[in-house]
Formats: structure tokens, C-alpha cells, sequence
């Protein structure tokens, strides 16, 4: 990092300047990451990244006219795109491209890896700011249904593509002898569905079983109950606002929980509920960020990402509700296994990882 900052270490002499400095470069990292965010939500939501998805080298003025803004607002976004390395800048033509591993990010609904749902969280967390920096004093929480609307859609849009992707592919083939049941014809719990993607990707592509979602977000339930009906599979899905806890019928032969345990206010009670819905010879496939049993192992890109959404979304839910456990997005394996031993559960075993996800088969 260049800097004209005159660093007086006569001040302290525990100030070490080289540290000093290669903190001030991670900070301004840090700070030019925070800022371009709301430019990647506005490409985002303007579908400026869509409309250079495949396009080729396009000017300022042909983006604008491809998206129906104002050149100067796209030109000035895209070079910002460029220092940040989303684009690439042809200086000598004055062009700007999105190469196609970063359409695969950015622009593609489709793709395992859409990540634009994180803009919309991001966004959404900020519109929770001085609700948060209250309850850090008070010790309240702050509930799910408190957040601005962007979260809801933005976990959809982030959580969505990796169910797709990994849950009928690689998750439930995990299970010991699920998939067959499935395909057989089995009665489904998705606890916690909110806009259902994890339930209807199950009930694509397991025709002959029946699925229930079950959220304590009516907005998030009408959504879900929408799309169902928009994916064609409403013959065999159902959603009903339900608390994770208070389930209106029993007899499951899998019960899902993707990444919401950790939200509950009493996980123990949650899970303790969800053993006595299953059946005899039931399953529960757990669902939750992947993370390592000490703080150490997760200090890195991804764990620090995980304790932010943790501190601003997950524990705040949870200390919202009765119980107030606060568990936490970064609970770990060792720590999860303690709440369902505690909640009656004797059979955990780790099926599959991703670097996001920790995938576990919960039996009695």
C-alpha cells in the first residue's frame, strides 16, 4: 500500500509502523469491498451483470442502452467493476467485459455458484443497523419477521442454487437408504422452508413423496406456496405456517432442517419436537454452515463471513424467542451433536461437506 501518511511511532512506542501499515492496507480492502457492494447490488437489480452476461466488449453507452439506464452512472459503475476485478477493461478500445467465470457468479440463476442473494442480505442487514447496535446494549433480539423484505428474497436467491445443485445430487444419496424411500414414496418434512426451494427441488425429483414446509413467516409461506404452484409440483406439496416446535402432525420419514436449527431459540426443544414427528425408522437430514469445533478453524474468508451473518441475522433471531439460546451460525459439529443427544437423538453422523455446508444424518 502507497500512503503520504506520516506514521509518528514516537506517539507509542508499541506501535510497530510495518503492522500499522499493512493494517491501514486491509482496512482500506475492507472498506472499498464494503462500498462496491451496493454497486454489485445495483447490478444486481438493474441486471446490468445479466446484460453483459455473454455480450462481449460493450461501451458505457452500449450497457446503458442494453439496460435502459444512464450512461453516466453505467460508466462510472463500471470502472468500479474493473478495479475490483468483476470486469475487464480494454483500455485501448474502452470497452468492458464479464468474463464468463464471472457471469457464472454474478448472472446466471441457473448456475451452482449465483451469489447476488449476498447483495440483498448485505442490504438488508444495513436496514437493521441501529436496530442491531440497540440490541447489542439491551441483549434483546431481533426476530426474523423484524428484517427488511430484501433478506427474505436474498436467502432465497443465495440458498437456492446449492439446493438445487447438492441436495438431490449429493446430500440426500448420503443418507443411508433415503433416496430409495423417496423414490419409493415417503412423507417429507422441510422445517424452516421459507420461500421453499430446498422442498420443491425434493419434490422434482421425487415425484411419488409428499412434502410439507413448515415456517413461522406467513409472507415467507405464501411465497413458497406460489412458487410451488409455479413449478408445477403443487399436486404434491404443502405449506402451512407452523413453529418449528409445534408441528401439527407426525409420522415423517425424513424431517429437514437447512440452515435454521441454529436460528431457533431452544434447539434442544426444537429437535426434542421434531424426534417425537418422525417415525420409528425416520431420518432427519440437519443442514447447517459449515464450520470447525474451535474458533481457530474458522478464521478465514468464509468463517468470517459466516460470524457476520451470525451476529447481524442468526443469533439475533434466536435471542428473539423463547429460550434464547443463541447458538449461533458457527456452532460446529462437535456442538450440534450436543443439542440433538440432548434432545433424544442417538445416531449423528457426518454425510457430506461443502466449504459452505455441514451435512448431517440424524437418526434416533
Amino acid at each position: 500500500m502507497d500512503t503520504d501518511v506520516v506514521i509518528d511511532t514516537e506517539q507509542s512506542t508499541d506501535v510497530d509502523p510495518g503492522a500499522l501499515e499493512e493494517f491501514l492496507g486491509a482496512f482500506a480492502a475492507d472498506t472499498a469491498a464494503a462500498q462496491s457492494a451496493v454497486l454489485g447490488y445495483l447490478g444486481h437489480v438493474l441486471g446490468l451483470y445479466a446484460a453483459m452476461a455473454g455480450a462481449g466488449p460493450l461501451s458505457p453507452a452500449a450497457l446503458a442502452a442494453r439496460t435502459g439506464t444512464h450512461e453516466r452512472y453505467v460508466r462510472e459503475w463500471l470502472c468500479n467493476q474493473a478495479a475490483g476485478g468483476y470486469v475487464v477493461y480494454d483500455a485501448e478500445a474502452g470497452t468492458f467485459e464479464l468474463p464468463a467465470e464471472h457471469a457464472a457468479v454474478l448472472a446466471d440463476p441457473d448456475s451452482p455458484t449465483y451469489l447476488p442473494g449476498v447483495f440483498e442480505i448485505t442490504a438488508a442487514v444495513w436496514a437493521s443497523a441501529d436496530r442491531l447496535a440497540e440490541v447489542f446494549r439491551t441483549g434483546d433480539g431481533v426476530g426474523w419477521e423484524e428484517h427488511d423484505p430484501r433478506l427474505y428474497r436474498g436467502v432465497e436467491r443465495l440458498f437456492g442454487p446449492m439446493y438445487r445443485s447438492q441436495l438431490v445430487d449429493a446430500w440426500i444419496p448420503a443418507l443411508d437408504g433415503v433416496e430409495q424411500r423417496l423414490q419409493e414414496g415417503a412423507e417429507v418434512a422441510d422445517v424452516g422452508c421459507g420461500h421453499g426451494a430446498s422442498t420443491i427441488a425434493m419434490a422434482r425429483a421425487y415425484p411419488a413423496s409428499r412434502f410439507t414446509g413448515y415456517d413461522y413467516h406467513a409472507p415467507s409461506v405464501a411465497a413458497a406456496s406460489k412458487a410451488a404452484a409455479e413449478a408445477g409440483v403443487g399436486d404434491r406439496v404443502g405449506f402451512e405456517v407452523a413453529e418449528a416446535d409445534a408441528l401439527p402432525r407426525g409420522g415423517f420419514d425424513l424431517v429437514c432442517l437447512f440452515d435454521c436449527l441454529h436460528d431457533m431459540g431452544d434447539p434442544v426443544a426444537v429437535a426434542r419436537h421434531l424426534l417425537e414427528q418422525l417415525a420409528d425408522d425416520g431420518t432427519m437430514l440437519l443442514v447447517e454452515p459449515m464450520a470447525g469445533d474451535e474458533l481457530t478453524e474458522n478464521l478465514h474468508p468464509i468463517g468470517r463471513m459466516a460470524y457476520a451473518v451470525s451476529t447481524t441475522i442468526c443469533t439475533p433471531s434466536s435471542l428473539a424467542q423463547e429460550g434464547a439460546a443463541g447458538l449461533g451460525g458457527q456452532a460446529g459439529q462437535a456442538r450440534l451433536t450436543e443439542v440433538l443427544h440432548a434432545a433424544g437423538f442417538r445416531h449423528v453422523r457426518r454425510a457430506a461437506t461443502t466449504p459452505f455446508n455441514l451435512v448431517l444424518e440424524v437418526k434416533p
